[in-house]
């Protein structure tokens, strides 16, 4: 048993930590405060090859596989989670890796790696989240092309994507409800299509948030991706990959609020000593220490899991959960080391504070992820 990261790991690691440090600090409070995509920070790490790192090289990716982009993604988390989401240009379009045809694949992938394109995964609804089953955005098949309409929320990079992937019901009639859904590609200048931003989000401002109508936008037959009436089992799987790069931001969003504390806590004076003196200081640094180290290893296992061909759900599920509580457990504990400083926006650990909430919330709420582990431990 090697708990070790490979040598070319431990160097893509600090490369993404180094460009994030240089690169973040000059955007980070003022992509927060004006909610706004982060342009040419994007282009930038689409030269680099962070962007599409995931993408096998066969389409253009840096094929670092889910472990390197867990790597990645927790160094560019570290130093500001909203602009880590500059990774997730890429999100969606892991469907059409796990599912798409061979001409979708060679079609759609290699942009996203060069920076021509941004994807977008179309599956929460106003009244249907952690119930994928319960979307009711339609596709009727008419000749040779699917009618879609409907309406989708809260979609990650909804008003700057080039085309994104839409969960849709086009087996309206089926008996179980979850072989109703498919798959469903469609190119965001289609006509029919509406797109709105969605302002005064709590945190990660940065990263494009909108909601999509659709109203008769057409897409021919072609734009399905994998099989009809197996969209649901699509996403589900679909979410247990893409659930760790969610558990990696978590990990790095701890470990950014951890690094701010302890570089306040020994410059911090109190009672004629540094903060880092008192033994009430300590009990908490190592708290959240052994937190970031506990979620950390859950995630690199649940990576280094996947890219062995071995999806395991309940660990994916696990380490999200982890992950996602430990950020905002250090993240509020960091913010109150900084006391009455870290509750302005000076300091950088509110944005910390701000930003980690969203962790117990998307990809799977903590309660549903939960559920995920019960049911398969119980099973």
């Amino acid at each position: 048993m090697d708990f070790e990261l490979p040598e070319e790991l431990k160097m893509l690691r600090d490369t993404a930590y180094r460009f994030a440090q240089n690169e973040f600090p000059p955007l980070a409070k003022e992509c927060d405060r004006e909610e706004k995509f982060p342009w040419e920070l994007w282009k930038k790490a689409c030269q680099l090859g962070f962007i599409g790192a995931w993408i096998p090289e066969e389409y253009g990716g840096g094929g670092v596989g889910q472990l390197g982009v867990a790597v990645i993604m927790e160094q560019f988390a570290r130093v500001d989670m909203g602009l880590s989401l500059i990774l997730a240009s890429t999100f969606g379009a892991e469907a059409i890796n796990l599912y798409g045809t061979e001409e979708q694949k060679r079609k759609y992938l290699p942009p996203l790696v060069r920076g021509e394109a941004i994807s977008a995964g179309a599956f929460t609804e106003p009244d249907a989240g952690t119930d994928v089953a319960g979307t009711r955005t339609r596709a009727v098949k008419e000749g040779n092309e699917y009618v879609i309409n409907g309406s989708k929320m809260f979609i990650t990079n909804g008003t700057i994507c080039d085309f994104m992937v839409v969960l849709c019901v086009t087996n309206p009639e089926a008996e179980r409800r979850h072989r109703r859904h498919s798959l469903i590609l469609v190119e965001a200048d289609r006509p029919g299509i509406t797109r709105s931003k969605i302002h005064g989000k709590m945190g990660i401002r940065a990263s494009d948030t909108g909601e999509i109508t659709f109203e008769n936008v057409r897409v021919p037959v072609e734009n399905l991706i994998g099989k009809e009436g197996e969209g649901f089992y699509e996403v589900m799987h679909f979410f247990d990959v893409t659930r760790t790069f969610v558990a990696a931001q978590g990990v790095g969003c701890a470990q950014g609020a951890l690094d701010l504390a302890v570089s306040y806590v020994k410059e911090r004076k109190a009672f004629g000593q540094p903060l880092a003196a008192f033994q009430a200081t300590q009990f908490k640094i190592a708290e959240m220490a052994t937190r970031i180290e506990l979620a950390r290893n859950a995630v690199y296992k649940a990576a280094w899991k996947l890219d062995r061909g071995e999806l395991d759900p309940t660990l994916s599920a696990m380490a999200k959960y982890y992950a996602g509580e430990a950020a905002v457990w250090v993240a509020n504990q960091a913010l109150q080391l900084h006391g009455g400083y870290g509750y302005i926006d000076e300091y950088d650990v509110q944005r910390f504070y701000r930003d980690a909430k969203i962790l117990e919330i998307y990809e799977g709420t903590t309660e549903a992820e939960k559920l995920t582990i019960a049911r398969r431990i119980l099973a």
